[in-house]
C-alpha cells in the first residue's frame, strides 16, 4: 500500500505565526494555516488540522460505508457524509474533543435497519476511524 506526504513550512510562534500546508503526493495544493484562526470560529480563508481530519474521515468513510452496503447485498447510489470534528480545551490544552459523522445514503436492496448495520461497520472498520480511537467518534445515519 502507498505512503502519501504533506509538508507544512512554518514561520513564527504560535500566536503570530502561520505556516502552509501542502498535500505534496497529490500535488492538488496548498493552503494557509494559523493557530489564532483554527481556534476562531470564523477560519478566514485558511485550514486547520481539524478540518483536514474531518475530510480525510469523510472520505475514508464514504468508502468503507460504500463496502459495507455491497457486503449487506445493497447498491449504494449515493451516499452524503459530512464529518464534524471538534477542538476543545482539555486540561488546559488545546484538544480534539469529538467527531460527528452525519451520513444520508440513497441505497438500493437495502433497508433502513441494515443501512444502519452497514453504516456502523464502517464506522469501526474505516483506516481513519481506527486511527483517531482516542477520540469519541458519533455517527448518525439515514436512508433518505
Amino acid at each position: 500500500m502507498p505512503t502519501r506526504t504533506a509538508r507544512t513550512a512554518w514561520n513564527g510562534t504560535l500566536q503570530e505565526g502561520s505556516g502552509q500546508v501542502e498535500l505534496s503526493s497529490s500535488k492538488v495544493g496548498t493552503y494557509e494555516v494559523s493557530f489564532p484562526k483554527r481556534a476562531a470560529e470564523d477560519a478566514g480563508g485558511t485550514t486547520s488540522p481539524e478540518e483536514l481530519i474531518a475530510a480525510a474521515h469523510s472520505s475514508c468513510y464514504a468508502m468503507a460505508l460504500s463496502s459495507e452496503v455491497a457486503k449487506a447485498g445493497g447498491t449504494p447510489q449515493a451516499l452524503n457524509i459530512t464529518a464534524d470534528v471538534t477542538l476543545g480545551q482539555v486540561d488546559g490544552a488545546p484538544t480534539i474533543t469529538t467527531i460527528t459523522l452525519t451520513v444520508r445514503g440513497e441505497v438500493d436492496d437495502l433497508d433502513a435497519e441494515g443501512f444502519e448495520k452497514a453504516a456502523q461497520a464502517a464506522k469501526v472498520g474505516c483506516p481513519v476511524s481506527k486511527a483517531l480511537t482516542g477520540v469519541e467518534i458519533t455517527l448518525d445515519a439515514a436512508l433518505e
